[in-house]
């Protein structure tokens, strides 16, 4: 039950054209986004120029943004626990239970994820904090659906609680829903430094479980633990995950934040150990992933080194109108305040990143979300000003 990977990958940097430089004094900065065995026709593919607009203004912490249909958008407030939904150039409140989510902190009403039969059955999926029956409080998944006016939220089922918490600080907490039905959860470690680690804890982890019933998933790796929380892990060793994206060739992918260095983009494996194991205490002067720890541990694909970017949401860009960008990994960045694009060939091996300017003027980025054209959907994490911005390719 608790046996480790018995491969360990590790993050391999391939030059690009000219080649990929990682600064222990600086952002990543990378020139090209063209693999060094690109063919001709790959080579000519030019990186386009972006339209970006603000299509929702005036958010408080704007979290999350999905799509639900008819050009509709809904969004997440954190600090506020509203849901607000954007229609025809408009913005209104939902009713929901705002007073029934915990605010503390980094932690409120954060991740957003629609059922792939919204149109049917108007589901949908939150991750917030909220109260215990004990007077304590937690992290929870949970299923509501919206009236068809979207003027309403009612809850269906709590689906999972029980992440754990602290001050609020490293909630997480990103949701994934993907092609193979499960619901994925990525989740912040609380700042308790054994949690990564400990499979009975679902904090510092990536977890998968039924979006309907809210069992675990059937095949997940632990499916057999005694301790029933373990059932859900997919990967453990986690720092504090916001980011979660499936490529199109299934693998599932996260972003999360680093301590003071080393932020990270992981491809991940089931069951994978990813290293981060801050004790005693909560120590984070230790590597973001300890390849000293016992057992195997999985690198990142992608690492910030000095200083860190702070990562959060991620999509992967689709379509033709990209150019070079089609196929990349868009992960925005908090503390950098912009989106930084990252090329892997198709072992999942680094070839380089672009951080265009025309996504470095808006603040701090939180969640990205590909719109149904290709067009990505962004937060801007700002109290009151927060907004919505839509990026185009032209």
């Amino acid at each position: 039950m608790r046996s480790l990977i018995a491969t360990m990958t590790l993050a391999v940097l391939i030059p690009a054209a000219p080649a990929f430089a990682q600064r222990d004094n600086g952002p990543l900065e990378v020139s090209t986004l063209t693999s060094p065995t690109a063919g001709p026709a790959e080579q000519r593919r030019a990186v386009p120029s972006l339209s970006v607009r603000k299509v929702v203004t005036g958010l408080d912490s704007p979290w999350d943004v999905q799509p639900i249909g008819e050009g509709r958008l809904l969004v997440s407030e954190r600090d506020q626990a509203d849901l607000v939904v954007w229609e025809d150039g408009r913005k209104r409140e939902v009713a929901f239970p705002s007073d029934r989510v915990w605010v503390s902190g980094e932690t409120g009403l954060m991740s957003l994820e629609v059922d792939p039969g919204f149109a049917n059955n108007s589901r949908f999926y939150t991750c917030s904090g909220g109260f215990t029956s004990g007077g304590g409080h937690d992290v929870r998944i949970i299923a509501w659906r919206l009236n068809d006016a979207a003027t309403k939220a009612t809850m269906i089922k709590k689906l999972l609680g029980g992440l754990p918490t602290s001050s609020g600080r490293h909630g997480g907490c990103r949701l994934l829903i993907a092609r193979s039905g499960a619901l994925m959860v990525g989740t912040g470690d609380a700042a308790i430094g054994t949690n990564p680690r400990n499979l009975d804890s679902l904090g510092g982890k990536t977890l998968r479980l039924n979006r309907i019933t809210g069992a675990p998933w059937p095949t997940n790796p632990f499916i057999g633990a005694e301790n029933r929380k373990s059932r859900f892990v997919f990967t453990y060793g986690h720092r504090n995950v916001q980011g979660l994206a499936q490529r199109a060739d299934g693998s599932i992918w996260s972003a999360e934040h680093g301590p003071d260095i080393n932020d990270e983009v992981n491809k991940l494996r089931k069951g994978g150990d990813y290293g981060w194991h801050p004790v005693p205490g909560y120590n984070e002067s230790v590597p973001m992933t300890d390849f000293s720890l016992p057992g195997r541990q999985y690198g990142a694909r992608w690492s910030s080194g000095n200083p860190t970017l702070a990562t959060s949401g991620a999509s992967w860009v689709s379509g033709k109108q990209w150019g070079s960008l089609n196929g990349t990994l868009a992960v925005a960045a908090l503390k950098t305040e912009r989106v930084v694009f990252m090329r892997f060939d198709q072992a999942g091996r680094l070839q380089g990143t672009r951080t265009p300017e025309a996504l470095r003027k808006y603040g701090r980025l939180r969640s990205i979300t590909r719109a149904a054209n290709g067009d990505l959907l962004i937060t801007t994490d700002t109290d009151t000003t927060g907004s919505v911005l839509r990026v185009s390719p032209r």
